[in-house]
C-alpha cells in the first residue's frame, strides 16, 4: 500500500506512523518549574542525536510542562524507563496537575549539575542543559509539536549494571514504545561489527 502522509489518508482506524517508526526509546523527562514544582513525564518521541558532544532530543506537544519548565530553567533530565519501572512510568503520564513523582510512588533525588530532580529508582539519568527548542509547524503554520534539544552535561549509571568496563544495557531491561498501546523490552543484546 501507499498513502499520502500529509493527507494521512491511510484508511485505518489509527495512524500507522508510530507503529512503523518503532521501537522508540522513551525519554522519561524530569523537570522543575521556577517555583520549585517537580514534573515527570514519558516521551516516546525521544532519542540521542550525537555522541561527541552528547545531545538528546524529545518531541513535546504544545503546552507540555516539560518543555515549559526546560525553557524557564534551562535544564531537564532524562531517566531510563525500564521494565521494572513500567507501571510508574505509565502513571507519570496521567496528569500534569500533580507531582508525578508522588503520584507514581517514585523517589525524587537531586541531580548534580542541574536544578531538575531525577528518578532515584532509574538505573540511568542524563542531566541536560537546554540547547534549543525547534518549532515543528504544520502546513498552516500551527505549532503542534516542538523538538527540545539538550546537551548532556552529566550522566548517572547504577554501578550494578557496569561489568568489565561496559554498561550491560540488556540487564537494565529498557522499554521502548511501539505503535498503539504496545511496548517492547530489551532483554537480549547481540553484536555485529561494521566493516572496516
Amino acid at each position: 500500500m501507499f498513502y499520502d502522509a500529509v493527507k494521512n489518508d491511510h484508511g485505518f482506524q489509527y495512524d500507522p506512523f508510530k507503529a512503523i517508526v518503532a521501537p522508540r526509546p522513551i525519554g522519561w523527562v524530569s523537570t522543575v518549574s521556577t517555583s520549585g514544582i517537580a514534573n515527570l513525564a514519558p516521551y516516546s518521541f525521544f532519542n540521542a542525536m550525537s555522541d561527541n558532544p552528547h545531545y538528546v532530543v524529545f518531541g513535546a506537544a504544545a503546552g507540555k510542562h516539560s518543555q515549559r519548565n526546560a525553557e524557564a530553567t534551562g535544564c531537564f533530565a532524562i531517566n531510563l524507563a525500564t521494565y521494572d519501572l513500567r507501571e510508574q512510568m505509565n502513571l507519570s503520564s496521567a496528569s500534569e496537575d500533580v507531582d508525578e513523582f508522588e503520584l507514581s510512588g517514585l523517589t525524587k533525588t537531586p541531580c548534580r549539575l542541574i536544578a531538575a530532580p531525577r528518578v532515584a529508582e532509574s538505573p540511568v539519568c542524563l542531566e541536560c542543559r537546554l540547547f534549543q527548542v525547534v518549532p515543528l509547524p504544520d502546513d498552516d503554520g500551527r505549532i503542534g509539536y516542538s523538538m527540545v534539544v539538550g546537551r548532556v552535561i552529566g550522566i548517572h549509571i547504577a554501578d550494578r549494571f557496569i561489568h568489565d568496563g561496559r554498561v550491560d544495557t540488556a540487564a537494565m531491561k529498557p522499554i521502548a514504545r511501539m505503535g498503539y498501546s504496545e511496548y517492547a523490552t530489551v532483554t537480549e543484546a547481540w553484536r555485529m561489527r561494521r566493516p572496516d
